[in-house]
């Protein structure tokens, strides 16, 4: 069983930065990599980001890239979700996942969620 713990959501304006933090209790066997969704209100979870969990890989949303980066800790079995330019539609409840599939951006495929983080940006 793997625990998948965000933090870091709050309210800032646009143009405004926020980092996410995903913390995992334990790396098994299925652990590829982890990724990052986010759901707005009223809309369909839509994939963000995702890292393989050496860190070598990255994969990012047409609509993020550029403004979003992911880094990992593995000392600490934690990946980051560095949101900078943050405009009002990035507004939403962004989860992290973990997933046997390196590269995924369906969510089926991820097995393992965590609670979510609420990130509000402001106009």
């Amino acid at each position: 069983q793997v625990q998948l713990v965000e933090s870091g959501g709050g309210l800032v304006q646009a143009g405004g930065s926020l980092r996410l933090s995903c913390a995992a209790s334990v790396r098994t066997f299925i652990t590829v990599a982890i990724g990052w969704f986010r759901q707005a209100p009223g809309k369909e979870r839509e994939f963000v980001a995702a890292v393989s969990w050496s860190g070598e890989s990255t994969y990012y949303a047409d609509s993020v890239k550029g403004r979003f980066t992911i880094s990992t800790d593995n000392a600490k079995n934690t990946k980051y979700l560095q949101m900078n330019n943050l405009k009002p539609e990035d507004t939403a409840v962004y989860y992290c996942a973990a997933t046997h599939k390196l590269g995924s951006d369906f969510q089926n495929d991820y097995n393992y969620w965590g609670h979510g983080t609420q990130v509000t940006v402001s106009s």
